[in-house]
C-alpha cells in the first residue's frame, strides 16, 4: 500500500511539474477548467446531490472557468487582465477569512441544493482562476505557492505523529494537533525565509510583515483542510473521491490550496498596482 502510494505520489508530481512548465497557457486553462469539474463532480457528493445535480454541477463549473479565465486573457498568457478577477478573489478571501471560522465552530451542514452549489462555486472556481494567474506570472510563482502548503501539511503530519498530544479539532478531524500546527507554522516560516535567502530578497517592509504573512498562510491552508474535513464528515465519506489511486480524490489534494491559492492571486495583483 506505502509503496503504491509513493508511486501514485511520484507520478502526480511528474505530471504536474511536465503541465506547469511545458503546456501552453491555453491548454493550461483548459486542464485547470478540467481539474474544475472534476472537483465540483467530488463535491457533489460531498453535498449528496444527485447524479443529474452532480454532473450539471461539474460542467458548469468547468465551463465557467475556462470563461472567466479566457475573458481575463489567460488563455493568451497575458496576466493584466486578471485583475477582472478580483472581485470574484476579494469574495473567495472574504468566504474563508470570515465564513469558515464560524462554518467550523457551528459545523453547519449543506442540505440546501442552492446553498451548496453557491458555496462550492466560491471554493473550487477562483482556484482553477487563481492556478491560471499564477502559472502566467511565472511556473515557479505557481510551484513556489504550492509548495508553501504543501510543506505545512508535511510538517503538520509529521509533527503530529511525532509529538502531537492536544487536539486541534477533534470533532470534526481527530488526528490534527496544536503540536502539528505549531511544526506546520515552523517550518514554513524557514521554508519563506529560506527561499527570500536563496533569492537574495530583502524585503522593504521588514521581517515583521512577512512573518505575519507566512504565519496567515499556514493558517489560512489548516482551515481549508478542516473545511473539508467537516464535510467528509458530515457526507460519511472517508475521500472525496477514488481517482487518485491510494490518495482519495481531487478535493483530497486540494484542500488546503482552495483556501491558499485565491488569497495569493488576490496578493499579487494587489502588489502590481
Amino acid at each position: 500500500m506505502l509503496k503504491d502510494r509513493v508511486v501514485t505520489a511520484v507520478a502526480l508530481l511528474a505530471g504536474l511539474l511536465g503541465a506547469v512548465f511545458l503546456l501552453p497557457p491555453v491548454l493550461w486553462l483548459i486542464l485547470c477548467a478540467a481539474l474544475c469539474g472534476a472537483a465540483a463532480w467530488e463535491w457533489g457528493a460531498l453535498a449528496r446531490f444527485e447524479r443529474a445535480l452532480r454532473l450539471s454541477t461539474a460542467i458548469a463549473f468547468a465551463v465557467a472557468s475556462a470563461f472567466l479565465g479566457w475573458s481575463a486573457g489567460l488563455a493568451d498568457g497575458h496576466v493584466g487582465g486578471a485583475v477582472a478577477l478580483v472581485p470574484l478573489h476579494v469574495f473567495s478571501a472574504l468566504f474563508w477569512v470570515f465564513a469558515v471560522p464560524f462554518w467550523l465552530r457551528g459545523k453547519w451542514v449543506l442540505s440546501n441544493p442552492m446553498l451548496a452549489s453557491l458555496v462550492g462555486f466560491v471554493v473550487l472556481v477562483p482556484t482553477a482562476l487563481a492556478m491560471m494567474q499564477l502559472r502566467v506570472m511565472g511556473p515557479w510563482v505557481l510551484l513556489g505557492t504550492m509548495a508553501v502548503v504543501w510543506v505545512a501539511d508535511i510538517a503538520a503530519y509529521f509533527t503530529g505523529k511525532a509529538i502531537g498530544r492536544h487536539k486541534l479539532a477533534p470533532s470534526i478531524s481527530p488526528g490534527k494537533t496544536w503540536e502539528g500546527a505549531a511544526g506546520a507554522a515552523l517550518a514554513v516560516l524557514l521554508f519563506g525565509f529560506g527561499v527570500l535567502g536563496v533569492l537574495g530578497a530583502t524585503p522593504e517592509t521588514g521581517l515583521a510583515p512577512v512573518v505575519l504573512v507566512l504565519l496567515a498562510w499556514t493558517a489560512v491552508s489548516i482551515i481549508g483542510d478542516l473545511f473539508e474535513s467537516l464535510l467528509k464528515r458530515q457526507a460519511g465519506l472517508k475521500d472525496s473521491g477514488s481517482i487518485l489511486p491510494g490518495h482519495g480524490g481531487i478535493l483530497d489534494r486540494i484542500d488546503s490550496l482552495t483556501s491558499t491559492l485565491p488569497l495569493v492571486a488576490l496578493g499579487t495583483v494587489w502588489l502590481a498596482r
